[in-house]
Formats: structure tokens, C-alpha cells, sequence
């Protein structure tokens, strides 16, 4: 089985990506704000937020390529990639949400051998 790349080399690059979107995003909304603005809305079709009325555009458009989703992005991807699991390795032990909404991981619903 390969080795997975060092975790260092792959936040490194994931950095590098987000960032560049960011800006790429950024850049494409002070240029085209109106055609950004449908791309917006036309992704949000996929989430089925704009079903909801209390989300509405200019309450959470402008957040897209902030620093703040820069942060927030970047988080996330950097968190899966604790979630990774390789053959012939250690399988990650992954925080999950229950019903009840307590957070627990998964080793803790593994019986014991």
C-alpha cells in the first residue's frame, strides 16, 4: 500500500488552492457582481437554500471569498483530512453527532473483542 503524503504537504497545498479560489472569487465579484451573484444563487439552488425565506442573498452572498470563509474553508478541508483512512493504517477515529445531538466518535460504538 502507498504511504499517504505528509499532512504538512497536504495543508500546504490546500492553503495554496483555497487561497487561490478566494482571490479568483473575490477578484470575479468586484468585476461581474450581477453574474457572480447568479452563480451564487444557482449553487445555493443545489443546497436548497434559497427554499428558505429567511436566507436571503445579501445576508450571506457577500460572505463568499471573505477572509472569514477563506478560514472556514480551510478548516474544514484540513479537518478531512484527519477522516482519511489508508489500507494498512490506523483508521481515524472521527467525531460524529447522534440523534440526541451529543458529539461522540466512533471507536466509542465499537464492542470490545
Amino acid at each position: 500500500a502507498a504511504l499517504p503524503r505528509p499532512v504538512f504537504l497536504q495543508k500546504i497545498l490546500i492553503l495554496l488552492h483555497v487561497t487561490a479560489c478566494v482571490v479568483v472569487g473575490k477578484t470575479l465579484m468586484i468585476l461581474f457582481p450581477n453574474a457572480m451573484r447568479r452563480h451564487i444563487l444557482k449553487q445555493g439552488e443545489r443546497s436548497r437554500m434559497n427554499e428558505n425565506p429567511k436566507f436571503s442573498y445579501e445576508n450571506w452572498g457577500p460572505t463568499f471569498f471573505s477572509f472569514k470563509y477563506l478560514l472556514f474553508v480551510l478548516k474544514v478541508k484540513w479537518k478531512r483530512l484527519e477522516d482519511e483512512a489508508h489500507e494498512g493504517h490506523p483508521a481515524p477515529n472521527t467525531p460524529v453527532v447522534t440523534f440526541n445531538g451529543e458529539v461522540r466518535h466512533l471507536f466509542d460504538f465499537m464492542q470490545g473483542q
